[in-house]
Order: structure tokens, then sequence, then C-alpha cells
């Protein structure tokens, strides 16, 4: 037949072509090269007659005659003896027009090559990829794109190499081939939705994942190939690069940050937590996500990829991204501090970057600060001035609370041991302690600067207490019946100061370094003045409530109602134990305090009255029984405070020695010893002065001016010689306004 007849014509000229290219031996040697020349001419003529056909099936403006020819050129450089055929069918042409399109098709499906039918069946091409894309087969919808490219691109640059300035024609192909453009798109969006969940693909259909990175790097190299192909010819088809790898990773890019952004469930005025749950839920995120990228999706991508490290860097720059809009919002205290102990510790610790299944591809100490030093210091700067500001609120609405209970109808609360107390230092130092326990998650120096801050603020509230008790004192002076507890709540008081103390010790042992302690040696000194003034002087009021309801007794003594058997000593003695029956609710340093200077006071008192000059003995029987009852009386006091001292090692017996001695100096009967007898009292207490020898010598009823001045004048001239144990207490007691000229006359 005619077609094999042209077959072994296109065999015999092909053997005649080959024979005179081996004409020499060596030109064996340059075999590869013939057969790689030959086929850039087939592939050239393919091309070109691609783009002839294209162009008979896209336009019906030009004459048929002008493609039988394009096509005849082609056949003659594809197949030397298809100009025979081509004569016949110019011949049936002639006779029968309607052989034409037997013979047409004929020939396209018998000589015209395989790779150009891609250009004439486009459109069923393109409507097959669309269905594999839709089903989601995505390997197999790629080659059938990559397919259409290739024939796409074949033809734009046969075109552009036979005239680069035609940009009708190549419009033309681009157009016929538009919707080309919109399959990749479409496959694009597949890939990319893929590559969004690709932490949650890749554990439940790796296959997928792995399907889009194979479709990825094929166009990569296209990419590559035709990059290479504009370097030499100038020519890139459009669309090229498509740069998938980069898209990719500018996808999981924003993947991840929208990830993390996504984490915040609540706000503050939802939830006063809403920064922790915020921080914990990305915590739980990146570590869960990270762990996943190292064992799963690492396994998916070809090493080169790097995307363990690619993904560890995105995380860490999303987060510092996070942490540094966090930085800049309007963060409370508390805030402040969950936000630098999460950026500062948590991140690096083992529950999360440092976690032992993330090393060694993780390096803690190389990872970079996620919010710079400048702005750490600005938020501490923000912290401490915020904190300072609510540690002040905070201590003035705790004393206050703590005056409101002062009021009350019912006694205060008492402590494990039985000693009243009021809730405020426990409410103090427990808010103390939450703010240094806080501030330790930072770092050393955010907590020795946050004790600081706390010492100094309780430097200050000490003094507002200590005014505070003195007011509180003041007001029940006004009514004494008011308030009801006044007793209890300044015992309360008193014991909150040993409570302040111990508790200021605690905290500097555990919170403070050694080396800092001594830059609070002056304001510690200062706190434990103030302490001990408060609880001085809440004894000393507590003491003036007692001789307030002595004194209508006191004013008994030395008096002749006394004289005659007054038993005012009795009831100061059963006062003073009654009030003692409460004041054991004070601590033991305070309640030592209160009996020693109870005792004090007593017997200050009970010299003050002998030095009223109250009574004036008029003989000896009622010197003798005026001093006698001054002894007993001294007795009953040391019997009373040797008990109410019991265990405290408070000396009772010195006091109540004045009041014996002073009884000695009246009891005496010969009046000549008066002399050796007041020297003896006067060395035992040498800050007794003239005023009070002459008001005892009046006392006594015996002693004559002469008498007293000389008395007076030989004291004066002689030695004095003080014990240095003595504790002064005539100092305290005034003599009635008559001077001693006065007395003598």
């Amino acid at each position: 037949s005619t077609m094999e007849e042209t077959d072994r014509e296109a065999v015999a000229t092909a053997v005649q072509r080959v024979a005179g290219m081996l004409q020499r031996p060596d030109q064996l040697d340059k075999v590869e090269q013939y057969r790689r020349r030959e086929a850039r001419k087939k592939a050239s003529v393919e091309a070109r007659l691609k783009v002839q056909i294209f162009f008979f099936f896209s336009s019906s403006k030009i004459f048929p005659l002008n493609y039988f020819k394009i096509i005849n050129l082609a056949v003659l450089q594809l197949f030397p003896s298809a100009f025979i055929v081509l004569c016949l069918f110019f011949v049936f042409l002639l006779y029968w027009f309607t052989f034409f399109l037997l013979f047409f098709f004929i020939f396209f499906f018998f000589f015209i090559p395989s790779s150009c039918f891609a250009v004439v069946l486009v459109p069923e091409i393109v409507r097959e990829t669309q269905d594999l894309i839709e089903r989601g087969e995505l390997l197999q919808a790629h080659r059938k794109l990559m397919d259409l490219e290739c024939s796409r691109d074949n033809l734009m640059y046969e075109q552009y190499r036979m005239d680069s300035k035609n940009t009708h024609d190549m419009n033309l192909i681009h157009t016929y081939f538009g919707n080309m453009q919109k399959l990749s798109e479409e496959l694009a969006k597949q890939l990319w939705m893929v590559v969004q969940r690709s932490l949650v693909t890749v554990r439940r259909d790796p296959t997928l994942l792995v399907s889009v990175v194979r479709i990825i790097e094929r166009e990569e190299k296209i990419d590559r190939r035709m990059l290479d192909r504009k370097k030499q010819t100038g020519f890139i088809p459009p669309g090229r690069p498509k740069k998938w790898k980069e898209k990719m990773f500018n996808i999981l890019e924003r993947t991840v940050s929208t990830r993390i952004e996504g984490t915040q469930a609540d706000t503050r005025e939802s939830d006063k937590m809403w920064l922790v749950r915020h921080l914990e839920i990305i915590r739980k995120y990146v570590l869960d996500d990270l762990l996943v990228a190292k064992t799963l999706l690492d396994q998916c991508f070809p090493p080169h990829y790097d995307i363990f490290n690619r993904l560890l860097n995105m995380y860490h720059q999303a987060l510092a991204t996070r942490m540094q809009e966090l930085a800049a919002e309007d963060l409370e205290a508390n805030e402040i501090v969950s936000l630098l102990s999460w950026v500062l510790n948590t991140y690096k610790s083992t529950e999360m970057m440092g976690n032992s299944e993330l090393s060694p591809e993780v390096d803690v100490n190389s990872l970079n600060p996620l919010i710079s030093q400048n702005v750490v210091e600005q938020l501490l700067s923000k912290y401490m001035s915020t904190l300072t500001s609510n540690i002040i609120g905070w201590l003035r609405k705790a004393l206050e609370t703590d005056k409101k209970d002062w009021i009350k109808e019912t006694e205060p609360e008492a402590d494990q041991d039985g000693y009243y107390q009021t809730t405020l230092p426990a409410i103090v130092f427990q808010m103390f302690e939450q703010n240094l326990q806080v501030a330790a998650q930072i770092n050393e120096e955010l907590k020795t600067k946050v004790l600081l801050l706390c010492l100094q603020q309780m430097n200050s509230f000490l003094t507002r207490y200590k005014d505070e008790a003195q007011l509180y004192k003041e007001e029940h002076l006004k009514n004494r019946q008011y308030p009801q507890c006044y007793v209890q709540y300044m015992i309360a008081v008193i014991n909150n100061c040993q409570t302040f103390r111990e508790s200021i010790i605690s905290l500097k042992r555990k919170y403070l370094k050694i080396e800092v302690e001594d830059t609070l040696s002056s304001s510690h000194t200062s706190m434990d003045a103030t302490l001990d003034i408060i609880a001085k002087e809440g004894c000393s009021s507590l003491l003036d409530e007692v001789f307030m309801d002595l004194e209508p007794h006191l004013n008994e003594l030395m008096t002749k109602k006394w004289l005659l058997g007054s038993n005012a000593v009795g009831t100061i003695c059963v006062t003073v134990e009654d009030y003692f029956n409460d004041f054991a609710k004070i601590k033991k340093p305070y309640k030592k305090t209160m009996t020693t200077e109870a005792h004090r006071r007593v017997v200050v008192e009970y010299i003050r009255a002998i030095m009223l000059k109250r009574i004036s003995f008029k003989n000896a029987e009622e010197r003798k029984e005026g001093a006698e009852r001054m002894i007993r009386e001294a007795e009953q006091f040391r019997f009373l405070f040797k008990k109410l001292a019991a265990g405290s090692g408070e000396d009772t017996e010195g006091l109540c020695g004045i009041i014996e001695a002073i009884a000695e100096v009246i009891k005496l009967t010969d009046p000549s010893l008066l002399y050796l007898e007041v020297s003896t009292l006067v060395s035992k207490y040498p800050d007794i002065r003239d005023d009070h020898i002459a008001a005892l010598l009046t006392v006594r009823g015996d002693a004559s001016r002469d008498m007293k001045q000389t008395i007076i004048e030989t004291l004066d001239q002689g030695p004095s010689q003080p014990n240095p144990n003595y504790v002064p207490i005539f100092k305290e007691i005034t003599v009635p306004t008559l001077t001693v000229p006065k007395l003598l006359k």
C-alpha cells in the first residue's frame, strides 16, 4: 500500500543519511552527538507543526489551503516520502472535494506526531484535570496539568523562536490555554489547604501530604528548567517561576502566626486569669506541634527542606511577635509578672523548648530572647511602680478593716497559745509572701527589689499603725465605756507588734540574700523601734486604764482614813490582779514589761502619796502604827507582783524595799538618829531631792525647823555614791509646790 511504500522510502532515506554521517572510523565517537542533533530537529519540526495545527483549530478566517501548505512543509521535514502522498492528495482534490475530509483524517492520525494531540484535546484534558482535582487525586491532576503546560510552553517557545515580536499569536496561544491557568490556581488552593493543615494531615493521612510535597518538588524542577532556558534564549512561559516551595513556607508561616494568635480565648473582662490561660494554651500547642513536626512531619519532606528547623524558627518568630504585642498592652501588675515569667523562664524550661523529646534539635541556649532587654526593663519598672501603689492601697485597706474590728463588741480571736490577736499581720504578710513568690518566678533581682519595697512600705505602715493606736486610745478616754472590748483589742494590738517583728525576720531569712542584708539594717532598726513604741504605748495605755480605776483608792493612802484601817491597798491589789487576768493574753515579752511597769507605778504612786503630806503623825505611836502598816502593805505588793511575775525573772524585792526604807525613817523613835537614817536612805536612792526629804520629815511630824535644815544642809555636803544598778524612781515624783524655805518656816 501507499502507506507501506512511504514508510520504506523514509527508512531508506534515513539509512542513506546515517551512512553519509559515518564515512570515517573517527565519526563513530560522534554517534551520540548526531543522535541528539537529529532529536532536536525532530522536536523543532514537531513544535512548529503544533503551532500550525493550533492556528488551524483556533481560527476560521484563514483560507484552509494555507494549513495544507503548513502541514505539507512539516511532513516533508519529518518524512521525505510524504511529498508523494500530498501530490496524490491534490490529484484527488481536483476530482472529488469530498475525499478531502477522509484523507485529512487519515493523514492526521497516521502522519502527525502524537504530541500534537494535546493541542487539539485541550478542552477535554482541562475537564479531566478538573474532575481529578475535585476528587482529590492531586498527583494525577498535576500530571495532566504538566502535559498541558508543556504543550503550551513548547508552542509559545517555537512561536518565540520564529517571531519573538509577534505578540498577537502569543496572546492567541495564551488565550486558548486560558483555562489551564485556572486549573493551576485551583490545584494550588488544594495544595495550600493541605499545607495549612499539615500538622493534622500528617497524623491522619501522611500520603496526602507526601503527594503535595512531590507536586511542589515537580514544580520546583520545572521552575529551574525554565529559568535555565531563559538564560539561554530569553524566553520564559507566563506564570513562571511559580515558586510554590516559597509559597508553601509563607503559608506555613501565616498558619503558625494565626495559630498563636488564635489561642486567646478570653479577655480581662471575662476572666481575670486570661493571660495565664492564654500563655498556657500557647505552651501546650507549640510543644505538641513541634513534637509532631519532629517525629512525623520531618519524614514527609525531603531533607533539604529542613522542615523542622524552619518550623521551629517560624514558631519562635510568631511567639516573639505575640509577646511584643502583649508587652505593649496596658497590663496589670500580676499580668506583667505572668508574661515575664513565661518569657524568661517557662519558654526555655523543660515544659516547653527544653523538653527532652525536642533535643538535640532544639538548643535553648541558641534561642534569641522573645522580647528585648529594654522591653523587659520597661515592664519591670512598670510592675514596680504598679506594685508600689497596690501595696500602699492594700496596707491602707487592711488597716481600715482592722480598725473596724477594734470597735466590735466581741473579743478578738486568740492564737493557738491563747494570746489575743487580729488578722492584720497575717493579711499583710500573706500579701507580701504572694508578691515575693510571684517575683521569684522571674529572677532573683526582682525578688530582692520586691522584698525591699515590702519592707520599705512596712516601715511607713507601722508609723500609721502607731498613730491609729494612739487615736484609738484617745477616743476611748473620751468615753471609757466605749469601745466595750477596748482592753482586749489593745492587747491584740500589742501582740501584733510581736507578730510583725517575727514575720519581718522570717521574711528576710526566707527571701533575702546575706550580702544584701546589711543595706536593710537601718530600715530594720527603724521598724523595731516603731514596734517597740507601739507596744510600749499600748502597755502604757492599758496601765493608764488600771490606774484610772485605782485612783480613788490611791487617794486614800497616807490619810487619816488609811491610818484608821482603810483597805485601800487590798483593793488596789485585787484590782491589779483582776486586770492582769486579762493581761495574761499578752505575749510574754510584753507581759513581763507590763508587770514590771505596773509594779513600778504602784510603788511610785504609793511614795507620791507619802510626799503629798496628806498626814502628819502626831506622836511616836502613830508613827509606829503608820510605819508598820507601810511595811505590811509593801509586803502585799511584793507578794502580788511576785505572783504576777512568776517565771519572768523580775526582781520584785527592790521596789517594795523603797517603801520599807521610808517606813524605817518614819518608825525611828530616837530623833538623834534621824540624820543617820535619812543619810542611809539617800545613799541607797541618790535621786532623792531636798524637797523629798523635807516632805518625809514633815510626815514624820516631830522634826523641828532647825533639824530639817541641818539634815538637808549636811546631806547636800556629803558625797554621793549611787548604785550603778539602781533605776531612779524619785525623779518621777513631784512634791507639792511649797519651797524648802517656806517649809522650814
